[in-house]
């Protein structure tokens, strides 16, 4: 396929996934599903449309992180060989700048541990929407749990995946806890972000 339209495609496919406004947290747990695919049917293009996705919604995450951008810009190289159009988007991607300020920020980089693992308590704002997501590498099964002042709670995510996406309005200003339940064996590393 000659690079043109191989570029085409690619921005074609990443301008639809953009087609609506979308959070930053969102586009992280759209860029780490997108990922996915894109490894399971090893497809460099589908994972390069992650790295763009992710480096627009996250940018920060430490290059060694197996769901940065860096990361899955080696993964679709590395898929791809020696194919020049593949190496060229990488570039492409590697080169591209950020767009203005994300919303949400990593803040909190960690271990979990079979089981659950609780976080320090962090106040959101009442009325506002409020937006919690974490991540853990590809075959991890990890869940979020957020509790109010009073321990109630008030969203949860318990999907058997490797990401967790919560989303509520408190009704005023408070303090909530989060908590990271690691579903999986084995300890892992895990990303938590927040707005």
């Amino acid at each position: 396929m000659h690079r043109p339209l191989l570029l085409s495609l690619f921005l074609a496919a990443a301008s639809a996934a953009l087609a609506e406004p979308a959070s930053p947290l969102r586009l992280a747990a759209l860029s780490a599903d997108l990922y996915a695919q894109g490894v399971e049917a090893a497809d460099p293009l589908t994972i390069l449309t992650a790295a763009r996705l992710r480096k627009s919604a996250a940018p920060d995450l430490a290059p060694e992180d197996p769901l940065s951008w860096q990361s899955m810009l080696a993964a679709a190289s590395a898929l791809a060989g020696d194919d020049p159009a593949v190496a060229a988007l990488a570039a492409d991607i590697a080169a591209e700048t950020a767009k203005g300020a994300i919303a949400g920020a990593v803040i909190r980089r960690g271990d979990a541990d079979p089981g659950e693992t609780p976080l320090l308590a962090l106040d959101f704002e009442g009325g506002a929407y409020a937006e919690v997501y974490v991540e853990a590498a590809p075959g991890t099964d990890i869940n979020i749990f957020v509790r109010d002042a009073d321990g109630n709670v008030v969203c949860e995510d318990r999907n058997t995946s490797f990401v967790a996406y919560c989303g509520w309005t408190p009704s005023q200003d408070g303090s909530f806890t989060l908590t990271v339940e690691n579903r999986s064996t084995a300890p892992t590393e895990y990303s938590l972000m927040t707005n």
